[in-house]
């Protein structure tokens, strides 16, 4: 019931529903799959740790324990952004008959992303499953709604009782995202530069220099707190810890760290690295697209990549 195959493709499911643009109801059959696959992947870790008692009811000996009860057990720490992460995602399945719109989608697509990668980690961890030979790396990255969600817009779309609830879900998540790690949420933020490069550029857009309505250029990234959140320190943990996931044996340190900042030019990058110059000597913090560059350079080349960044620099 519990074998790795299931599991495997239980969350493969939750990945494909979500990730198809023709199916409507994939917020609900995402949060359906991906607790499925979590429970199967629990209660089969409890059964090699524990015994296969262990994912039974005492009382009722022929039904299995649920996944709370799997979370708890397993979870122990209730501050733990994981675990709640998995209760946000269960709180969601267990209401979604009755009030899950797509707007869900808008508000849940951060957790959903962090449920994805926390599943990944565990699986390496609990079962030695490396769920990247299951499903490419870039297709564990969920599509993203580029709507955002709008009060007025879904108090006239919805009777009261389905919009006040999605409207009081997004108020209840907003702060628990900004106070939780990537273990919680990761936040999914669209950022726009201005190039003459065309080569360079994602999309196009034209100034009318005849049109009523001016528009200002942002040309610096505001609040590095969200989006440059990670210290030297905790940039190497991060990265340590994606190497490990994927079974990658590689010494990182701040040696590295700082080859893979003169030779990409990290530092250099506002979309890297953020510059604070508030104080008598400059600090510097990173951002998660940092972290991407850094590791998926490692996993090209984990044992020649430090010696092939030491000769490009001496060039």
């Amino acid at each position: 019931m519990r074998s790795k195959k299931n599991i495997c493709e239980a969350f493969v499911m939750a990945i494909e529903i979500y990730n198809k643009p023709t199916i409507k109801y994939r917020v609900e059959g995402f949060s359906f799959f991906i607790c499925n696959a979590w429970e199967l992947m629990l209660k089969a870790h409890m059964m090699n740790k524990f015994s296969e008692d262990s994912i039974y009811y005492k009382d009722n000996p022929e039904r299995t324990i649920t996944l709370e009860n799997c979370i708890q057990k397993i979870f122990t720490n209730e501050k733990m952004p994981l675990r709640r992460n998995l209760l946000k995602i269960i709180e969601l399945r267990n209401t979604s008959t009755h009030f899950i719109t797509e707007e869900y989608e808008m508000v849940y697509i951060p957790l959903f992303q962090a449920c994805v990668l926390n599943f990944v980690e565990k699986m390496q961890e609990f079962h030695s499953v490396d769920m990247t030979e299951v499903v490419p790396q870039n297709f564990l990255t969920l599509t993203v709604s580029m709507k955002a969600l709008d009060v007025s817009v879904i108090r006239v779309k919805y009777p009261e009782e389905i919009a006040e609830k999605l409207i009081a879900t997004n108020e209840q998540l907003v702060p628990m995202i900004a106070e939780n790690n990537n273990s919680f949420a990761i936040k999914i933020e669209h950022y726009h530069y201005i190039t003459k490069d065309k080569n360079k550029a994602t999309s196009f857009v034209h100034v009318d220099k005849n049109a009523e309505i001016g528009v200002k250029i942002i040309k610096e990234l505001k609040d590095p707190n969200n989006t440059h959140k990670y210290t030297m320190k905790t940039a190497i943990k991060e990265i340590k810890r994606r190497l490990q996931t994927q079974g990658i044996d590689f010494e990182m340190n701040q040696y590295v760290f700082n080859l893979f900042n003169k030779v990409y030019g990290i530092k250099e990058n506002e979309m890297y690295c953020y510059t604070h110059k508030q104080f008598s000597q400059p600090t510097y913090s990173y951002s998660m697209q940092a972290i991407d560059l850094i590791v998926g350079e490692i996993q090209k080349d984990p044992s020649g990549i430090v010696e092939n960044m030491r000769k490009r620099i001496k060039k």
